[in-house]
C-alpha cells in the first residue's frame, strides 16, 4: 500500500459496505435462500476475517499520528482482555437469539432456561467492544483510533436498538445488551 491514507481509506470503506451491503434490496435473504444459511454465513464470515485483516494492517501503515503518548499500563489492558474477548466470541457463537449476528429471527430467548443469554444477549457485540476499549487504550495513534474508536461507538450504537427489540419477555432482561442481570439473578432466586 501506499504511505499515505489512501490504502487505509480503502480499507475501512470495503469493510463498512461489505456490512450494509446484503441489507440492501433482501440481498442476504436471497442468497441464503440460494446458497443456504451455514454456507453464506461461512463465506461472509471469512469474507468478514479477510477484510479485518485488511483493515488492521492498513491501519498499521497508515501515516503515524499521536492522539496521546504509548503509555506503559495501557499495554497490558488488550492483553488481559484478549482471553476474556475469545471466550465471548466463541461464546457468542452458540446463542441462538434474534439479537446475535447470523441469529433466527423467530428465536425467542423468553422461552425455556436462557443459559448463555442470561448473561449477554449478543457476546460477539461485547467481546467487540471489550477488544475495541483494551485496543483503544494501548494503541494512541489517529489510524488506531478510528479503527478501535468505530467499533466502540458501533457497539454502543447497536445497544439501545437491540435493547428494545429484545425488552419482549420477563426473562429478557432491562439492562444493557451487554449484561441483562435480570435474567442471571431471576435464574438465582428459584
Amino acid at each position: 500500500m501506499t504511505n499515505d491514507w489512501t490504502g487505509f481509506a480503502l480499507a475501512m470503506m470495503v469493510f463498512t459496505v461489505s456490512h450494509f451491503l446484503p441489507r440492501l434490496a433482501d440481498l442476504r435473504g436471497r442468497l441464503i435462500a440460494s446458497l443456504g444459511r451455514k454456507i453464506y454465513f461461512s463465506v461472509y464470515g471469512l469474507l468478514s476475517l479477510v477484510l479485518f485483516g485488511w483493515v488492521i494492517v492498513a491501519a498499521a501503515q497508515a501515516p503515524y499520528v499521536e492522539l496521546w503518548p504509548p503509555l506503559d499500563w495501557a499495554r497490558w489492558a488488550p492483553m488481559l482482555a484478549m482471553p476474556v474477548v475469545f471466550v465471548l466470541a466463541v461464546w457468542g457463537l452458540g446463542v441462538d437469539t434474534p439479537y446475535t449476528l447470523g441469529g433466527k429471527r423467530n428465536a425467542n430467548p423468553t422461552q425455556g432456561v436462557p443459559g448463555r443469554a442470561a448473561l449477554s444477549r449478543h457476546p460477539l457485540l461485547l467481546a467487540l467492544a471489550l477488544w475495541s476499549l483494551s485496543h483503544l487504550l494501548a494503541n494512541g495513534d489517529l489510524a488506531h483510533a478510528i479503527v478501535f474508536g468505530g467499533s466502540l461507538i458501533f457497539c454502543k450504537r447497536c445497544d439501545p436498538a437491540l435493547r428494545r427489540q429484545g425488552n419482549n419477555g420477563p426473562r429478557s432482561g432491562s439492562g444493557s445488551i451487554f449484561c441483562p442481570y435480570r435474567p442471571v439473578f431471576a435464574q438465582a432466586d428459584r
